[in-house]
């Protein structure tokens, strides 16, 4: 069986990167302790490539927004949703979802799980 991978990607006003940073520095800190394999998150540098779609479009990101990429790698989608629920009754992390109303719009975040059919 291959890996499982939850992908996400979201505006986040330039002005808030550093908050945004940090709390993902911390929920990073969360998911793997609870059993996260990778966790990485990635903010937009070269998001307007000529023939393609930009990033920031399908994020819908204004003038002053960017665009966070990120990604958590699991050993399947079964462990997936244990770490997941793990990490949504974690105190800590509740802390950390109720601090971060201002930082970014939850609301705006697209989010999937995504099946590895290719890894190195």
């Amino acid at each position: 069986m291959g890996k499982y991978v939850d992908g996400f990607v979201l505006p986040v006003p330039t002005e808030n990167i550093e908050r945004y940073r940090e709390l993902a520095q911390k929920a990073g800190a969360i998911w793997k302790e609870h059993g996260a394999l990778e966790y990485i998150e990635a903010v937009g540098d070269d998001l307007e490539i000529e023939n393609m779609l930009s990033f920031k479009k399908i994020a819908n990101a204004k003038d002053n927004e960017t665009v966070i990429f990120a990604w958590i790698v699991y050993e399947s989608r079964e462990q997936r949703d244990k770490v997941n629920a793990a990490v949504m009754e974690d105190p800590r992390m509740k802390v950390e979802m109720e601090s971060s109303k201002d930082i970014f719009d939850f609301k705006r975040m697209a989010y999937g799980g995504f099946k590895a059919i290719v890894t190195f």
